[in-house]
């Protein structure tokens, strides 16, 4: 089958590699693209989120590495020992436990198989996703979402959007006195608003680079939610006390310098800063600065470990299943190269039974009697069953203990 997934997640690198290995959704077409005719793969697919970056391919996978740091413009060595590479059922294994949420940081988490259907779609778009992968990643939904009905995995878990408030939390108490501004339009910031939302801020703005998007979640938040360009930022970023940024910016949005600048017209009125984005929106020396509070995604783990006990139960249920469902696949995938053979075989048969049935037609014809040609028949139709492994087994006199054990099996003659 030749299957191989390379990445990095959560736990294996921190932020600062995971941002510069990720793919924007911009550049990923580009990607595939290129990973698909500059290397020996047949077939690809990369999975990139704020957790992790992963490649999912099909064919030699010896130079992919090479490929990656040289489109990432890095050295291997900055990034190699941060990389888990899968093979074949231990591939399968993989794409299963992700899709499942069991490979995520907050256990059972249902964004991730949104996020890797979408993923899939690009590299259908870009017809680098062919028949293997298009049929690991149609068994692998099917699995995910029969595995997180029956075992509940997603149940109890505590969602990194409602950790979000929780660790601004930690700085404000209480959010309604407070103007939050939300940075991008996307998945990540959809989820979040609600919840913030249902804090009752004073003052609730989106930033985006397009008002659409921005006015659609606003839609849903109510009146209260206000829409503008983010372009905006560096004229109204002072009036917000808690900012959540996750846009697909290859760049910061937010420098060291223009929060310094925010800061003094604030006069030591402290600021909240997440940054839900990979690569980040906010430059990471900002958490320098005296009363800016910043954070990252591997920051909302601790939080996120509430109900841990309840879902890792649900977890072992639903690995038990894994398991299951990829010896299915296994098994799948091996009957189905078998299913040539089997119809060669039947191909085979069938020109050798119109071949003796013409025959015995033919002496039927001449007047032979029906007794004789039915006898003749049948000892035609033996030999032209039996030619074949008799020949393998007299084939240069010498004996082959795999040929008779396996033509013994077939004609149950282990007796």
């Amino acid at each position: 089958m030749s299957l191989t997934v390379i990445g990095l997640n959560h736990e294996t690198a921190t932020v600062t590699v995971r941002e510069r290995l990720a793919f924007p959704l911009a550049t990923l077409p580009d990607a595939l693209i290129s990973l698909s005719t500059q290397t020996l793969i047949s077939e690809v697919m990369i999975l990139s989120t704020c957790n992790r970056t992963e490649i999912y391919c099909i064919g030699d996978a010896s130079s992919v590495l090479s490929w990656l740091a040289d489109y990432q413009h890095l050295d291997l060595t900055e990034f190699a020992s941060s990389l888990y590479q899968y093979k074949d059922e231990l591939a399968v294994q993989h794409a299963f436990r992700v899709a499942c949420g069991l490979d995520s940081m907050v256990l059972g988490e249902p964004q991730i198989l949104g996020q890797l259907k979408k993923a899939v779609h690009t590299a259908q778009c870009q017809h680098t996703l062919g028949r293997k992968l298009a049929a690991l990643f149609q068994k692998t939904f099917a699995a995910a979402k029969e595995i997180r009905t029956i075992s509940a995995v997603g149940e109890n878990s505590v969602s990194m959007a409602a950790a979000a408030v929780k660790l601004a939390n930690q700085i404000f108490p209480d959010i309604s006195a407070l103007n939050v501004l939300l940075i991008g339009a996307g998945e990540m910031i959809e989820l979040v608003a609600p919840y913030f939302a249902a804090e009752h801020p004073q003052h609730l703005t989106i930033l985006n680079r397009t008002l659409r998007r921005a006015n659609e979640i606003c839609h849903k938040l109510g009146n209260s939610a206000k829409a503008h360009l983010l372009s905006k930022l560096p004229d109204i970023l002072a009036e917000y006390d808690i900012v959540i940024s996750s846009t697909a910016s290859p760049f910061p949005v937010i420098g060291k310098d223009l929060v310094e600048q925010v800061l003094k017209k604030r006069r030591g009125m402290p600021m909240f800063f997440l940054d839900l984005a990979i690569p980040r929106d906010i430059e990471a020396q900002v958490c320098e600065l005296d009363d800016a509070y910043l954070h990252t995604v591997d920051d909302l783990v601790s939080i996120i470990q509430h109900g841990q006990d309840a879902r890792k139960q649900a977890a072992t249920v639903a690995e038990q299943m894994i398991a299951e469902k990829v010896r299915q696949y296994i098994n799948w995938q091996q009957s189905s190269h078998i299913v040539p053979l089997i119809r060669k075989l039947q191909e085979q048969g069938e020109l050798n039974r119109q071949r003796i049935l013409a025959k015995a037609q033919r002496r039927l014809r001449k007047g032979m009697p029906v007794e004789d040609v039915l006898n003749r028949l049948s000892h035609e139709l033996t030999n032209a069953l039996l030619h074949a492994p008799k020949r393998s087994l007299n084939k240069d006199g010498q004996l082959n203990l795999e040929l008779v054990s396996a033509i013994s099996h077939i004609y149950h003659l282990e007796q």
